[in-house]
């Protein structure tokens, strides 16, 4: 069963540093780009940022480039993204993504405020 399982979310104070993680089982997750994507609360979806698959090469939206940090441990099946210098405006949730057919997982709730 293809799964994507994200966690580390959490409430910080504007900032602060988060540490999300994406656990993925049921296909070879070494072969996929992966992305993460957001939602913040009335909004659509936002893309964040995205590794290909032999993670040596990452793209961040303007939003988040200088404080966000996309990598993966593909020997673990894990997707991570550090997140520093929290904003209000980051407040979503957060999710990870195989690109080649936007499968997500269940999400992680990120919330910043004072």
């Amino acid at each position: 069963q293809v799964q994507l399982v994200e966690s580390g979310g959490g409430s910080v104070q504007p900032g602060g540093s988060l540490r999300l993680s994406c656990a993925a089982s049921g296909f070879t997750f070494c072969n996929y780009r992966m992305s993460w994507v957001r939602q913040a609360p009335g909004k659509g979806l936002e893309w964040v940022s995205r590794i290909i698959s032999g993670g040596s090469t990452a793209d961040y939206a303007d939003s988040v480039k200088g404080r966000f940090t996309i990598s993966r441990d593909n020997a673990k099946n894990t997707l991570y993204l550090q997140m520093n210098s929290l904003k209000p405006e980051d407040t979503a949730v957060y999710y990870c993504r195989r690109d080649i057919d936007l499968l997500r997982g269940q999400g992680t709730q990120v919330t910043v405020s004072s």
